[in-house]
């Protein structure tokens, strides 16, 4: 790799101080998820189709005698990777350049959008096949090839039906959860050419998405992936799949471009073979994936001509830097920990930005994007603690305990700010007024007197100004007619 191709991680235009990316304007997530707690449709699909995948993550794990051991082994390879990473990664761009590929580094998600976009000109193409991750989502690339005249094609069946409805995808393995099987058809069919009388029927589906996608990948000049895993020692990456859509972009296009994030990488074949194991299963998929696809480079007149890896930070080395949130970066993207959220069964994935959904997402997007902003410092509190995801992620990733530690860092943020928010303000003054006996006494005496004329039936059911934001979703008991402390004071000799 040339010096001019490789990038430090300094902040450039589009990047706040210390690599991370400028979040976009998303709205908070009580207010995104409104929309999905009002759609009865949407939360019956969701309700059917996570149970189905608890089902079979269970009956999976249950299979294997030594999980727990598998599953240790998974935090123990995970936790030694990212404390070696600038090893590996050094590693892993000698072994790809050592079998012909080029390997670009992209500070954030505008660097990365640039490369990828230069190489498909450089290449002549007007269409790209596509093999998408959530990588590829996570740096916008459909509207930054979209803006230099490019058409990119899905190739997976479930992002081609997220593209068709224009839609935003709902869960990581499967985009399209969110969806049934009557809404899919007639998408199709008002979509597909091909597709008009096209019924409800999964086999027929299958077939009608396979007809519409197969010329377009026997045409592509150039198929865009991303990467489940990196091996460093022979500087492969690995793509695990269930339907053979990216072993035909592996395979058959001229230029091979793969984006994936640093904290993708294991370190040899050996820990590759504790991660095929555990994803499979936690992912609900069985014993093992249909596909498992390596490509170390360009091998002559077999394959792509050209293999271009772009490995992306885009807030990663920030994580990276957080003692106790470094361990989202162990994330193998198996969704277990969607699959049980009770919070995400309701809410569905949307609610939580347009790429990482669930507990995952909850802990990993504040770190990548930083929470300043109102929706990011949101994400944290999108959880009822409850601990189910950390039961059944592969490689024990203590999310609620992220979750806690980022609420904290999303209160020491607004601290900082020149104005306090009413939250703060209404905790600085509560305080003041409990910092002194006869201040708290007084203010006891009259928010009482205040509550009970609230109160209707023994209930409060709704409280004035932004404190009836507590009451949007619960009602309060009044208080008793008589304080503890004046009872103690009444009862003490």
């Amino acid at each position: 790799m040339t010096a001019s191709s490789r990038r430090t991680t300094e902040s450039s235009a589009g990047t706040r101080p210390g690599g991370g990316p400028v979040p976009l304007p998303t709205p908070k997530f009580a207010s995104a998820a409104r929309s999905a707690l009002a759609d009865t449709g949407l939360r019956r699909n969701l309700r059917g189709a996570t149970a189905e995948a608890r089902a079979r993550t269970s009956a999976a794990t249950a299979e294997a005698a030594d999980w727990d051991a598998l599953r240790e082994a998974g935090r123990a390879i995970g936790d030694a990777t990212l404390l070696n990473l600038d090893v590996h990664l050094e590693e892993l761009e000698r072994g790809v350049t050592g079998a012909g590929g080029v390997v670009h580094w992209a500070v954030d998600a505008a660097e990365a959008r640039e490369v990828v976009t230069g190489l498909v000109r450089a290449s002549g193409a007007k269409e790209v096949v596509k093999a998408s991750s959530a990588t590829l989502r996570e740096i916008g690339l459909d509207a930054a090839l979209a803006r230099a005249g490019v058409t990119a094609y899905e190739t997976a069946i479930a992002d081609l039906v997220v593209g068709v409805g224009g839609d935003e995808p709902s869960h990581l393995l499967s985009p399209a959860l969110h969806r049934d099987r009557a809404e899919i058809a007639e998408l199709f069919r008002r979509t597909l050419p091909a597709a008009a009388d096209l019924g409800d029927d999964p086999a027929g589906l299958a077939a009608a998405a396979r007809a519409h996608l197969r010329d377009r990948l026997l045409r592509a000049r150039v198929a865009v992936t991303g990467a489940n895993f990196l091996v460093a020692e022979t500087g492969t990456p690995v793509v695990l799949e269930s339907e053979g859509n990216a072993r035909m972009c592996l395979s058959l296009p001229d230029t091979l471009i793969t984006v994936a994030g640093i904290d993708k990488v294991v370190p040899a074949w050996a820990d590759l073979e504790v991660f095929l194991q555990l994803l499979p299963r936690a992912a609900g998929a069985g014993p093992m994936t249909p596909y498992a696809a390596s490509w170390p480079g360009v091998t002559p007149g077999d394959g792509p001509r050209a293999f271009h890896l772009v490995l992306v930070d885009n807030g990663r080395t920030r994580a990276l830097a957080d003692e106790v949130g470094r361990a989202a970066l162990r994330c193998v993207r198996c969704s277990a920990c969607v699959n049980v959220c009770p919070v995400y069964e309701r809410t569905g994935g949307r609610a939580y930005g347009p790429v990482y959904p669930g507990p995952i997402g909850a802990i990993l997007t504040p770190q990548l994007r930083g929470v300043e902003s109102a929706a990011d410092a949101s994400l944290p509190y999108a959880s009822t603690l409850c601990g189910a995801c950390a039961d059944v992620c592969p490689v024990k990733i203590d999310i609620p305990g992220v979750l806690v530690h980022l609420r904290g860092a999303v209160v020491e943020s607004r601290r900082r700010r020149p104005v306090p928010t009413p939250e703060l303000a209404l905790m600085r003054g509560l305080a003041w007024t409990m910092g002194d006996a006869r201040r708290y006494e007084t203010a006891l005496r009259r928010s009482t007197r205040w509550a009970r004329l609230l109160s209707r039936g023994g209930r409060i059911r709704r409280l004035p100004g932004l404190l009836g934001k507590w009451t949007e979703a619960r009602d309060l008991p009044a208080p008793p007619a008589e304080s503890f402390r004046a009872w103690w004071a009444r009862r003490r000799p």
